[in-house]
């Protein structure tokens, strides 16, 4: 028996895959945990499964990563946010398998699925018993070789080169992205960037707020201010987000030396959302500044 012939089960074994995946195309982040921190990995699915998702990747992962998936299935409405395990790990190239669906998950999935195997039965699985079992890409290789290739040198370097620019159009446009997405997060989290809210909050008491504070920067007291024996309290004006984050904040009252340094500290505060009938919910409240010289 010939060494092709003993190693085609090999191939055949590690491509088959319980069920068929099929082509899909959308954006899709990944969420893992870095030293206990969740990092975000953005990226663009290739293949989809009733148990899987093939994806390429603007970062690398590890066969056995744990990690949050969320992408958009087309005709499905909102976003799919699922758990998933790294399977696979080629370069970018990585496949995940679905852990802990909810039913309404898979049975959307499913659904999808069987729609693609009928407009495309070609990319279901091959049946049991057949004598090959490699997928549509290995047997348009072993195609390639088994028949002389009669593209010039110069065609298949044309080609190289075509697809040499597309990868680095590909990873061009993914770095773009991860970055336009950052940078829109990091501003939405800064008071000025916050747009008028169609629907005023609801006011809530300074000592109701004082009490949901999680996280406090002191204010760093004027040089200037101290020299001259400036004191007094700054008062503010301050919306709180449903996350608890401080999404708009202004001076009502207090010390012109002193206001600068009480919205740079106050900006960044942070409080347990407040929450109406038991959803969070933005409020607008006042919250006081006291500067003392020792």
């Amino acid at each position: 028996m010939s060494a092709a012939a003993t190693q085609a089960p090999v191939r055949g074994v590690a491509n088959t895959r319980r069920v068929p995946r099929f082509p899909l195309a959308v954006p899709a982040d990944v969420t893992v945990l870095r030293s206990g921190i969740p990092y975000s990995i953005p990226g663009r699915s290739v293949t989809l499964g009733e148990c899987g998702l093939g994806l390429v990747l603007a970062g690398e992962l590890h066969p056995g990563d744990s990690v949050g998936i969320e992408f958009r299935l087309p005709d499905a409405g909102g976003p799919f946010r699922l758990k998933a395990v790294v399977r696979y790990q080629a370069l970018l190239h990585c496949g995940l398998e679905f852990v802990s669906l909810t039913s309404e998950q898979q049975t959307l999935i499913e659904h999808w699925a069987r729609k693609k195997s009928v407009a495309s039965p070609t990319a279901s699985s091959p049946p049991a018993g057949t004598q090959s079992s490699a997928p549509p890409r290995a047997v348009a290789l072993a195609q390639s070789i088994a028949v002389p290739s009669q593209k010039s040198p110069s065609a298949m370097f044309w080609r190289a080169t075509w697809v040499a620019l597309a990868g680095m159009l590909l990873v061009g446009a993914l770095g773009w992205w991860h970055w336009h997405q950052a940078w829109g997060e990091l501003e939405s989290r800064i008071p000025a960037t916050r747009l008028p809210s169609q629907q005023l909050p609801a006011y809530v008491p300074a000592e109701v707020m004082e009490r949901l504070i999680t996280h406090k920067i002191e204010p760093i007291y004027p040089e200037a201010a101290r020299q001259a024996n400036v004191q007094g309290v700054v008062i503010l004006d301050a919306v709180i987000g449903p996350d608890g984050t401080v999404v708009d904040l202004h001076a009502i009252s207090g010390p012109d030396e002193l206001t600068p340094a009480a919205l740079d500290a106050v900006k960044w505060w942070r409080f347990q959302p407040y929450r109406a009938n038991g959803q969070a919910v933005e409020v607008e409240t006042r919250l006081a500044v006291d500067f003392r010289g020792n």
